[in-house]
């Protein structure tokens, strides 16, 4: 069929399948909303707390915020629960081909799911290396041990390698994690 100019509107290419423009984040609520549909899981995205300072009120219906700030730091991005399991943990991305900048991942987070950890939950990373197009997930207890035995300022790709878990990327989940969290002990 002939479209005008010769392009089909609504095609996308195959190579445009794979990455579909959409970074971690959205994957991976897009990943959640399936777990909560299909009743597998419910896990949140955390909202980041904030105090609003200014606002514009143009209309009631189109407020708009002008100033905020942090009211306080966050902890992790992600929680919920899984099979009678709390899961907690935080996502990030870094461009790097051979690392993962720790100082992209605060040390109250680590601490953070360092506790969760100790009271029984299931805490981790999960770090996706963009320009390799490769999803790890990253236990918490594997993080500190590199942290209590390094001093390296990265944690290298061969590291998530060795002692994470790669995850594929499918269409639904999108990024399941939670078939890793199953194969360990859930």
């Amino acid at each position: 069929m002939k479209y005008p100019n010769g392009v089909n509107k609504n095609f996308i290419p195959l190579k445009a399948y794979g990455n579909r423009g959409m970074d971690l984040e959205s994957d991976l609520n897009m990943t959640n909303e399936y777990y909560r549909i299909n009743d597998i899981a419910i896990i949140h995205k955390k909202p980041t707390p904030i105090t609003i300072n200014k606002v514009d009120f143009k209309s009631r219906k189109d407020a708009l915020i002008t100033e905020a700030h942090f009211k306080i730091p966050s902890t992790t991005d992600y929680n919920g629960i899984y099979k009678g399991k709390y899961i907690d943990f935080e996502a990030k991305e870094t461009k790097s081909l051979t690392s993962f900048p720790l100082n992209n991942i605060h040390l109250h987070q680590i601490k953070h799911l360092e506790s969760i950890y100790k009271h029984g939950g299931i805490g981790f990373i999960i770090v996706k290396f963009v320009r390799l197009n490769k999803i790890f997930l990253l236990y918490i207890e594997d993080l500190i041990e590199f942290m209590n035995n390094e001093t390296r300022v990265s944690i290298p790709l061969s590291y998530f390698e060795e002692k994470g878990y790669l995850i594929k990327e499918g269409i639904n989940p999108r990024i399941d994690y939670l078939k890793i969290i199953e194969g360990e002990s859930v």
